[in-house]
């Protein structure tokens, strides 16, 4: 162990020589290819993290609505707001992406569908389906009258 010249931590003499000799780390950004299982998985991640937040305004509705009629239309009034309902339409397409997603591994965990292909055209299934299940969710609540 020895300290460090640049930062004065005790590390390997050798770690700290690779990082001032300017190679990138492995993987890099700059080599790694953006596969169609990163993509997804990440997309998935991340619709999964938006449900989180989505659990905010949904609270706030459903209190509201245990809380009487005052305070109901109050927040059918807030949630009404355009920014708030585009976001709650990304909440919904997170929804359902993250539902599609979740079939998905449901048929892997049976030990189907994992060879390259397969695993490929169900990329293309997942994200294909949420769209077209989002759109038929806009349609409908278009068609009821929220917009």
């Amino acid at each position: 162990m020895v300290l460090c010249s640049v930062c004065g931590a005790r590390i390997l003499a050798d770690f700290c020589a690779m990082q001032n000799a300017g190679r990138p780390l492995s993987p890099h950004l700059s080599v790694y290819r953006f596969k169609y299982t990163f993509i997804t998985s990440f997309a998935n991640r991340l619709s999964g993290a938006a449900l989180t937040v989505a659990l905010i305004p949904l609270v706030y509705w459903l209190v509201a609505a245990g809380s009487g009629p005052q305070a109901y239309q109050r927040a059918v009034k807030v949630l009404a707001n355009p920014p708030l309902k585009v976001l709650i339409g990304l909440f919904a397409l997170a929804l359902v992406y993250h539902l599609v997603a979740g079939i998905r591994h449901l048929v892997w965990d049976t030990g189907r569908g994992l060879e390259r292909a397969q695993s490929k055209r169900s990329a293309a299934v997942v994200i294909a389906a949420s769209l077209v299940i989002f759109c038929l969710l806009v349609m409908w609540w278009m068609l009821r009258g929220g917009a």
